[in-house]
């Protein structure tokens, strides 16, 4: 299979665990760096593509470019049939892509805790990384396979899957957006010590949940492709 595409929106949100897992699995994949080098073209002959996590939100008025240009190339992954792994803004943007709302989340989620799942096997409670001020809506035609108190947590749209939480996250990078959005967070009784004592605890758990998601995804992907 040639190499997969992993869409990284800031130097802030790399793909940590996901690129881990490719690299235990034997998965090539190739990093496109979109705020500096744009999207290509067309997703035709990708194998697969694995949208991460981003500042800015497909709800954004003044988002930059990349973001509107992002949900078109989503929206061709998608017709074309090739299975997208969206990761908190990739699953807004692949939410977008197939027609859904993007909104302010009520409540914003920040922090490590467990969804409501209604397929365990696919998508495990966690606990998950939660770091969203905005929330998807659920796309025309999609399964919902998870719930948190914001609204879906994940989607299904063929072998493609939208998440509004982050399993390839780490507690180093929760913490480092933590501090970052210190100013941003304490007005919602949420403190940078508070994420990092939940990360402390719930990652062990976190990376397990974070294989097996993958491993599900995983399977729908080979079958697209012919392996």
């Amino acid at each position: 299979m040639e190499p997969g595409l992993i869409l990284q929106h800031e130097e802030s949100g790399p793909p940590a665990l996901f690129a881990e897992w490719c690299e235990r699995r034997g998965i090539a994949y190739e990093i496109r760096r979109v705020w500096e080098d744009g999207l290509p073209d067309a997703p035709d002959g990708l194998p697969w593509i694995c949208a991460l996590g981003s500042e800015h939100s497909p709800a954004e008025a003044d988002a930059p470019a990349w973001v509107g240009a992002e949900i078109e190339f989503l929206r061709a992954a998608l017709d074309a049939g090739v299975p997208v792994l969206g990761l908190c803004f990739g699953g807004q943007a692949l939410a977008a892509g197939a027609g859904a709302q993007v909104r302010p989340a009520d409540p914003p989620e920040v922090g490590w805790r467990e969804i409501e799942t209604s397929d365990p096997d696919r998508i495990p409670a966690g606990p998950w990384l939660h770091f969203h001020y905005d929330q998807l809506d659920l796309p025309p035609g999609a399964d919902e396979l998870a719930r948190s108190a914001a609204g879906p947590a994940a989607f299904a749209l063929g072998p493609s899957l939208g998440l509004q939480f982050h399993p390839e996250g780490t507690p180093e990078i929760a913490d480092a957006w933590a501090l970052f959005d210190e100013e941003r967070l304490l007005p919602l009784g949420i403190s940078p010590s508070a994420v990092a004592i939940e990360g402390n605890e719930s990652f062990a758990a976190a990376r397990a949940a974070a294989d097996d998601l993958f491993d599900r995804w995983w399977t729908g992907v080979a079958a697209s492709n012919g392996a």
